[in-house]
């Protein structure tokens, strides 16, 4: 395997991490819902805890991104 297929297949590979940040942040919301519809008098104190779990699996989606530019455009 040359260096070209190389990178591109790692870049796929990295790629793969976006798709699973999406599903990532539906489980949050998901979960988030469905708790919110068993409790609805603590979904207010939950809802900070919605955000946070939303930004941390679009971090890991956006860091995969940016390993798929790098071995793409850089390597």
């Amino acid at each position: 395997m040359d260096a070209e297929a190389a990178k591109l297949l790692g870049a796929g590979l990295a790629a793969i991490g976006v798709g699973m940040a999406a599903l990532g942040v539906g489980n949050v919301f998901g979960s988030f819902l469905e708790s919110a519809l068993r409790n609805p008098a603590a979904a207010d104190g939950q809802q900070g805890r919605l955000f946070i779990g939303f930004a941390a699996a679009e971090l890991l989606g956006l860091l995969a991104f940016v390993v798929a530019m790098i071995l793409l455009f850089v390597a």
